[in-house]
């Protein structure tokens, strides 16, 4: 079983990975408790391949230990040797485990520093969280369905066997879903969740995930796993309208507002937070139509104005209410009646946490 391997072992583990790959490498996928501290930065690497394409491998090499030498080589070489410190657990890694692990290995052997590398480099961690991920979402999942407001993120994130698919998406999965967490890269997403998967895998397993679309803010779900979910059960969470009401109070008026003024500051900070619920309603105005966005556009401005001034948030639910009742709620029940027979049990959230511990 893949997930058993000495790779999947590391990951597992949340061992410390000092990569070496240049910064657009490393930003394009890389493992969690990987740290970027490249042997070489984008535009030597650059320079370093186009002399490989027109001279070969012989005066690539020699043109990168003459980009990276002097003081260059000697402050990385401080930097690797700080993080070897801090991490005296971890790995380094490359693309491949090749020539530029093997040459940060030997220049830290050459200070005193024995580090060991991953064979195989990033790409064979890749391979190992792909298809892990690939083998782990053969057990059994139930998913939690409900309109939004409902919690259904926490009932996941509460259950041993739950994984937070929009945690790890940095996203909430709807228009207003945005994060103050930028979302990662597609295989930094992927690789994220094979690990969380990784964590929790045991023999008898049964995965707890919110009922998700193909896509989570700008994430999509490996193939694999939106297939076994598209034939797995669905538990639906019903609570009253008015509880759904305080808890969308709480994570987009409060929560929201708080963590934007936290991040910067108190005059920007409301800017930032006025943006983030103009654009998520006008992300859906031609699904609610011109006129009908318009006349939630002024209420939410002019909900917005109240909560300025006074710190109230009560009338946002002048423009949250219709847009429930009218777009969310409706969209939400279409999609669900499509898959009515996949439903096993509805319930409010306390009957589903306690079917979801029972079964």
């Amino acid at each position: 079983m893949i997930q058993q391997s000495p790779l999947c072992a590391l990951l597992t583990a949340d061992t410390p990975l000092i990569d070496v790959r240049a910064p657009v490498e490393f930003q394009q996928g890389a493992m969690p408790g990987a740290r970027n501290l490249p042997l070489m930065f984008d535009e030597e690497r650059a320079a370093v391949g186009t002399c490989y394409k027109r001279q070969g491998p012989e005066a690539a090499l020699a043109l990168g230990h003459k980009l990276v030498s002097g003081e260059t080589r000697a402050r990385r070489i401080g930097e690797w040797i700080a993080a070897c410190q801090q991490a005296p657990q971890g790995y380094l890694c490359c693309a491949r485990g090749g020539q530029r692990s093997h040459i940060v290995q030997h220049w830290l052997r050459e200070h005193g520093v024995e580090y060991p590398l991953i064979p195989g480099g990033y790409k064979a961690l890749r391979q190992a969280a792909m298809q892990a991920t690939e083998e782990l979402v053969q057990h059994p999942i139930v998913l939690v369905g409900g309109c939004t407001g409902n919690n259904k993120t926490h009932l996941v994130r509460e259950h041993a066997c739950g994984v937070d698919l929009e945690g790890l998406a940095h996203h909430r999965g709807s228009s207003f879903g945005r994060t103050l967490q930028a979302q990662h890269k597609q295989a930094t997403f992927e690789n994220h969740l094979a690990v969380a998967l990784l964590k929790k895998a045991r023999p008898s397993v049964r995965w707890v995930l919110e009922d998700e679309g193909q896509t989570i803010g700008a994430n999509h779900l490996p193939e694999c796993l939106r297939a076994r979910m598209a034939q797995s059960p669905i538990v639906v969470v019903e609570d009253p309208f008015e509880l759904r009401l305080e808890r969308l109070r709480e994570e987009y008026f409060l929560r929201m507002h708080r963590e934007f003024t936290q991040a910067f500051g108190e005059e920007q900070g409301w800017q930032e937070y006025r943006e983030y619920l103009h654009h998520g309603l006008f992300a859906i105005r031609r699904r609610l139509g011109l006129e009908r966005f318009a006349q939630l556009t002024s209420r939410l401005e002019a909900a917005l104005v109240s909560q300025h001034a006074s710190g109230n948030t009560d009338a946002h639910f002048s423009w949250l209410v219709p847009l429930l009742e009218e777009y969310y709620d409706p969209m939400y029940r279409y999609q669900l009646e499509k898959k009515a027979e996949k439903i096993v049990f509805r319930g409010t959230g306390m009957e589903v946490r306690r079917w979801l511990g029972e079964e």
